[in-house]
């Protein structure tokens, strides 16, 4: 969209209605922009998406009734250009933003963004320029330092949040306890933590699990 004497058309995607009213009252405001409609899924943003045709998408990524990666997929493969798509997510983690980007996501940005941020992020998006947090710009450009955690490491980290001790993991995944130690030192190391608690924290913060 070149004119920009017509204001910005932008379909906002949470399943939280208090974070959908709060946008909608933020743009309100702002005349350059237009809130053309509101869903509360993927599947439910795809539908109306179609129906609305705007410039700008903000998605969430995770949502109960439907997930915002698999919208992100289907609306690119459907329409590789347009609308705009903007990661509007409380999730900063490398594997969150890689798998965004990848998806067809055209801007990354924390809900906890100030006002200005996100109207200048909407209007820069609906002129073509791409959107980023530092962390996202990190992991698009090769320079992330997030440590990934082997599968092996991964697996013995999600086991231990199902709450199975070291023997029981050993045996799940027919290692000894002392591999299983091993690798969960190996996981403490890479997230930067210095417990099993924290450990599994940490992991659901990345969304490994």
């Amino acid at each position: 969209m070149n004119d920009r004497s017509v204001p910005i058309r932008v379909v906002i995607v949470d399943d939280h209605p208090v974070v959908r009213d709060g946008l909608v009252g933020m743009f309100a405001t702002e005349a350059a922009i237009d809130v053309v409609g509101e869903a509360g899924s993927g599947p439910e943003a795809l539908a109306i998406i179609e129906r609305a045709d705007p410039d700008v998408v903000l998605m969430d990524l995770r949502m109960a009734g439907g997930d915002g990666l698999h919208a992100i997929a289907q609306l690119r493969t459907r329409h590789p250009d347009r609308p705009r798509i903007l990661v509007l997510t409380t999730y900063n983690t490398e594997r969150d933003i890689r798998t965004a980007l990848e998806a067809g996501a055209d801007g990354y940005l924390l809900k906890d963004a100030r006002r200005a941020e996100l109207v200048r992020a909407v209007a820069d998006l609906a002129r073509g320029k791409p959107v980023l947090t530092a962390e996202a710009l990190a992991v698009l450009t090769g320079r992330s330092s997030e440590q990934q955690l082997s599968d092996r490491e991964e697996e013995a980290l999600r086991l231990i949040a199902e709450g199975l001790t070291n023997h029981a993991v050993a045996q799940r995944m027919q290692i000894s306890e002392a591999t299983v130690k091993t690798h969960l030192a190996h996981a403490f190391v890479k997230l930067g933590v210095n417990d099993r608690a924290a450990a599994v924290s940490a992991a659901y913060q990345r969304g490994l699990f």
